[in-house]
């Protein structure tokens, strides 16, 4: 169907050993498209000031795939049913736990999208869950992984 890409560089400090763990986690994505975003591994998982908290952790992008994924499904699902949407906000949450077999894994998303709606015409509360449901169905994030990832929308 189609490929996507991302460059990740980072290098070495010359002044950092780097045997000894202690060496900056901070480096860069780059995608095809000129965005350039600060990337280092979370404070939670490696300890400052090897970890950078100003940049994006893996744990923070994959969260905001999934919410921005379903975000855009769940926009052109709203314009094509003809409800107008006049801003939408989430403030979504990945729980780091353990996996079934231990090891450590992002085992929950949780989506808490606030939707509000323009013009006359309105969704009640079944149709904006019917909308929230199916635009998790078609999220190819979503539907790429086996963490559980809940949709709570906010009033």
């Amino acid at each position: 169907m189609s490929d996507h890409h991302a460059r990740v560089l980072w290098q070495r400090d010359a002044a950092e050993p780097f045997v000894d763990q202690r060496y900056s986690r901070r480096h860069s994505w780059h995608f095809d498209g000129g965005a350039v975003v600060a990337g280092s591994s979370s404070p939670s998982v490696v300890c400052l000031p090897f970890s950078d908290p100003s940049a994006v952790d893996p744990e923070e992008a994959l969260v905001a795939s999934v919410s921005s994924c379903h975000l855009l499904w769940f926009l052109s699902l709203a314009a094509e049913a003809g409800w107008c949407v006049d801003d939408y906000d989430d403030e979504a949450v990945g729980h780091m736990g353990h996996d079934e077999r231990g090891r450590a894994a992002i085992t929950r998303i949780v989506l808490r999208p606030r939707v509000r709606f323009g013009g006359d015409h309105r969704p009640d509360h079944a149709e904006l869950e019917r909308l929230h449901h199916a635009a998790h169905e078609a999220c190819f994030i979503a539907n790429s992984l086996r963490s559980e990832i809940v949709c709570e929308p906010q009033p």
